[in-house]
């Protein structure tokens, strides 16, 4: 039987569970402690989403799973707060792998490969050990590949609350590959 909470006490405890749950929380967890739709749950994010946009925390999306995370724009303080060294740097090869990965995820080594012209085992072991991509599945594909995507840190890391947050590509950037899949020029990848 669905308990009586209006919206505004639904955010409430959803914000309080949030703060408390120790890793990302999906909107059927939500729905099933507070004994509501996960339509529910989803629509009451979203306004409470919006409520924080100004704050110092945000809901972080992703996967369908929801964290509270600190604003990105209060990073420095809460590293200098916390006695915390400076954040971990990226390199070109990383960076330029991670774009890729994010704007084709899924997508296999040999892809990433394809559109980098070199080899990125080495970078792509890297960016899996930071968290920042993980394995996705196996593509269907000859050798049946794994498929890699980002993961939640790597949202954190770039302070961004989904992907959909993500810079638009350039599409007079997006040039055709021999089997006329899309993919990614190097240089000049995002709008300015």
């Amino acid at each position: 039987m669905p308990n009586n909470l209006d919206d505004k006490d639904i955010r409430k405890h959803i914000e309080a569970l949030l703060f408390v749950a120790p890793e990302n929380v999906s909107a059927g967890q939500i729905a099933t402690i507070l004994d509501i739709t996960s339509d529910s749950v989803r629509k009451n994010m979203d306004i409470l989403m919006e409520e924080l946009a100004e704050r110092g925390i945000r809901i972080q999306v992703h996967k369908d799973r929801f964290q509270i995370v600190s604003a990105p724009e209060s990073s420095q303080y809460i590293e200098q707060f916390l006695n915390l060294e400076a954040t971990t740097r990226l390199s070109r090869a990383a960076l330029e792998t991670l774009a890729i990965i994010a704007y084709q995820q899924p997508c296999t080594r040999p892809t990433v490969d394809a559109i980098r012209g070199v080899n990125s085992d080495g970078v792509m072991r890297t960016l899996q050990s930071k968290g920042l991509i993980e394995e996705a599945g196996r593509s269907e594909s000859i050798g049946k590949p794994i498929l890699y995507a980002t993961t939640q840190d790597f949202l954190q890391h770039f302070g961004l609350k989904s992907l959909d947050d993500m810079p638009v590509l350039n599409q007079d950037k997006v040039v055709a590959s021999r089997d006329q899949e899309p993919v990614l020029v190097q240089q000049n990848l995002l709008k300015e």
